[in-house]
């Protein structure tokens, strides 16, 4: 590669035991598993445990955060991404389903992928519409990440400063923003 240097901003989650074992050691490993010579992790965020949705739909999830570094563009590192996932028993069956790794590209610096009109149509999809489709590319940032106290709460820990390229406000902003209840989920392990 030995291209530019970019930092990514990553949501982990997973609510079901791979190989490696809980939910918690999973996403350890597959963070150690990323770390190589087209990646550098920069920043862990704390492990948290959010509830399963829907609501009663499986075991609670564990969720956190990574800043990493890598001369890798956009879709390259999506790629590796569902490649480390498959490694540890992903399997894209469902969407929004019980999983044993998930690693979302949530955003990179100030880029907007494919570009404005695709964000702003998958960021004001309904809610049943959301729950049935799947973009069929990349979109960064992504288009509900400011909805979601279960990615926001850990992105808040490695990049609390990080400014939305459409919507203007820093992470921290968005999280304030959420109400205290979806806040309050989110919860350290």
């Amino acid at each position: 590669m030995g291209g530019k240097q970019h930092l990514w901003i990553l949501a982990l989650g997973g609510n079901l035991p791979s190989e490696e074992g809980t939910p918690e050691i999973t996403l350890r490993a597959a963070l150690k598993r990323l770390e190589d010579d087209d990646i550098r992790i920069v920043q862990v965020s704390r492990f948290f445990e959010t509830p399963c949705f829907p609501p009663g739909a499986g075991p609670d999830y564990v969720n956190a955060a990574a800043v990493v570094e890598s001369d890798l563009d956009a879709h390259e590192l999506l790629e590796r991404l569902h490649m480390v996932e498959a490694e540890f028993g992903r399997a894209r069956a469902q969407r929004w389903g019980m999983r044993t790794l998930d690693i979302d590209l949530i955003a990179g610096g100030d880029r907007v992928l494919p570009d404005l009109r695709t964000f702003a149509a998958w960021r004001d999809l309904d809610l049943d519409t959301q729950m049935q489709a799947t973009p069929d590319k990349l979109i960064l940032p992504h288009p509900r990440m400011h909805e979601r106290a279960f990615v926001l709460v850990p992105v808040n820990d490695v990049a609390p400063d990080w400014k939305h390229p459409i919507l203007g406000q820093t992470t921290a902003e968005l999280l304030a923003t959420l109400p205290q209840s979806a806040r309050k989920e989110v919860r350290p392990l």
